[in-house]
């Protein structure tokens, strides 16, 4: 069985940038061990957003630009950016919530069987969408979310989130 961990938008924006919060600073320490521990392979998503991001669907709906490419708030948390390169990883860059790209990155790489687990932010956004493109794409694949490595928009929706996820049969840890 081939093990991948997708490490969600762990980017400065989201940490201590445009769209922070202290549940996701919190975080950072579990996800650090989480990614030095893994023993599988890695894809790391950005949230890639450019300067029309106002002008988006996405813009007008949450009106405060953020990861867009190339800025400081695009980068990867420090901490998180050290774990990953010890590590190795694929970066995946994706213009919305979820990666199409993923299941594709994913199914180049595996055997017959995968299994996947998921950390990041935020829980109720882009960790959601990309796990159930994952379960949709790998329906008979072990999909999993370590809770204690995710942070939502509020704690209440990352509870919710996480809820949501269990009712779609994947494990949350």
């Amino acid at each position: 069985m081939r093990k991948y961990l997708i490490v969600v938008d762990m980017q400065n924006d989201f940490i201590d940038g445009a769209l922070s919060t202290m549940e996701a600073q919190k975080i950072i320490p579990n996800a650090v061990k989480k990614i030095e521990s893994f023993d599988g392979e890695i894809f790391a998503t950005l949230d890639t957003h450019f300067e029309n991001y106002l002008e988006t669907s996405e813009g007008r709906n949450l009106p405060v630009e953020h990861c867009i490419k190339n800025t400081d708030g695009w980068q990867f948390n420090d901490k998180i950016k050290t774990a990953l390169e010890k590590k190795g990883f694929t970066a995946v860059e994706k213009l919305t919530f979820g990666s199409i790209e993923l299941p594709s990155l994913i199914k180049a790489s595996a055997d017959d069987s995968v299994s996947i687990e998921l950390i990041g932010l935020c829980t109720d956004i882009c960790v959601v969408s990309n796990a159930l493109i994952l379960k949709a794409s790998f329906p008979e694949a072990e999909i999993s979310v370590d809770s204690a490595c995710c942070a939502g928009v509020t704690p209440e929706k990352h509870k919710a989130a996480l809820e949501t996820m269990a009712s779609c049969q994947i494990k949350i840890v």
